[in-house]
C-alpha cells in the first residue's frame, strides 16, 4: 500500500504515467466511468477548500465511486479533541481512500504511519500540496507539449506559499528548467527550500522584487496569493497583499505564448480583465486537477 505524502513520493517515470493516464482520462472518460464501483473515498479537511475538496470527491464520481467526509473540522470529532491517528483509524474502517487536507505540517505524514488505506495529502500547512502539483504539471505538458526546457516565474507568497514549495520540488527534476522567484523582502522562497531543493538539484535561479523587469523573459509565470491565513499580524498582511497584481497592462511586456497559472482561489493578485487572454490558464488548470485526482485514485488504489 501506497501514499501520496509528498511529490517526490512518486519517481519521475511514475509522475510521468500519472500525467499520461490523467491525460487519457481527459479524452477517454466513458473507459473510466465504472471503474472505481463500490469503493469509497474519505474527504477529511480540517481546513476550508473549494477546488481540491470538490475536485477530489468529482473525480471519485466520475469513476464511479461514492464519498464520504467533513469539511471542516468543527463538524469532526477534532473539535472535541480526537487525534489525527485515532481519526485515520476510524476512517480506514469505512473508506477505501483517504484525502487529507490540514493547517498543521506533517498531519498527513501522521495519518499515513496508522492508516490502513492509502492518504493523500490534500494540502499541510505551508509544506506540501503534491495533487496540486500534479494538476500544476499536467496543465504544463497539455498546453505546451513538455515539461522542461523553460523559464518558470513564480510570483508572490513563496515563503508560506506550499503550492510554490511542492511545484519546485518536482519541477527541479525536469531538465533545463530556470526559475525566477519574484517576491518582496518578507515573502521570500525560505531558505531550506533555495538550499536543499534548487541548490542541492543545481537548479539555477535569480530573485527579484520586480514582476514587471521578471515578465519578459517568462514561458510559465505561476502567480499565488498572499494568504491571509498564514500571517499572524494582520497589518502585515494589509502591507503586502496588493503587492503583485497583474493586469494588461503589465502582460504588454510579456511573451505571445506565456502560460499564466495560479492555484486559485485568487484575491486580486490577477485583475479579471485577463480572464480572456488566451495566456490565462487558471480555469482550464483547475479543470486538470479532476483528471489528476481520478488517475492519483486509480493508481493509489492499484486499478491502473
Amino acid at each position: 500500500m501506497r501514499h501520496l505524502i509528498s511529490p517526490l513520493d512518486f519517481s519521475v517515470d511514475e509522475t510521468n504515467y500519472i500525467l499520461t493516464l490523467a491525460g487519457d482520462i481527459y479524452r477517454n472518460p466513458e473507459k473510466y466511468k465504472d471503474i472505481c464501483h463500490g469503493k469509497k473515498l474519505a474527504t477529511l479537511f480540517y481546513e476550508p477548500s473549494t477546488r481540491t475538496r470538490l475536485s477530489f470527491e468529482a473525480a471519485m464520481l466520475n469513476l464511479g465511486g461514492s464519498v464520504l467526509g467533513f469539511s471542516e473540522s468543527s463538524s469532526s470529532s477534532a473539535a472535541k479533541g480526537e487525534t489525527v491517528a485515532d481519526t485515520i483509524r476510524v476512517i480506514s474502517a469505512y473508506a477505501d481512500i483517504c484525502a487529507m487536507r490540514h493547517p498543521k505540517e506533517g498531519a498527513p505524514q501522521v495519518a499515513s504511519m496508522y492508516s490502513s488505506i492509502p492518504v493523500i495529502n490534500a494540502g499541510d500547512g505551508g509544506h506540501n500540496h503534491p495533487t496540486q502539483t500534479f494538476t500544476d504539471i499536467l496543465t504544463i505538458k497539455e498546453l505546451r507539449g513538455n515539461i522542461g526546457n523553460m523559464t518558470v516565474g513564480l510570483c508572490g507568497d513563496l515563503k508560506f506559499g506550499r503550492t510554490v514549495h511542492s511545484l519546485i520540488q518536482e519541477l527541479v527534476r525536469y531538465p533545463d528548467i530556470k526559475f525566477v522567484l519574484i517576491s518582496p523582502e518578507e515573502l521570500k522562497l525560505p531558505e531550506y527550500v533555495k538550499t536543499e531543493i534548487l541548490d542541492a538539484n543545481n537548479a539555477p535561479y535569480v530573485e527579484t522584487a520586480s514582476l514587471e523587469k521578471a515578465l519578459p523573459e517568462l514561458d510559465v509565470l505561476y502567480m499565488t496569493r498572499v494568504q491571509r491565513e498564514r500571517f499572524f499580524n494582520e497589518e502585515d498582511y494589509i502591507r503586502l497583499k496588493d503587492t503583485y497584481i497583474l493586469d494588461k497592462a503589465k502582460l504588454k511586456g510579456a511573451k505571445s505564448d506565456l502560460m499564466i497559472l495560479h492555484p486559485l482561489p485568487r484575491v486580486n493578485e490577477i485583475s479579471t480583465d485577463i480572464d480572456d487572454d488566451p495566456r490565462a490558464t487558471y480555469f482550464k488548470q483547475a479543470k486538470y486537477g479532476v483528471y489528476v485526482r481520478m488517475a492519483l485514485i486509480l493508481r493509489l488504489l492499484e486499478l491502473a
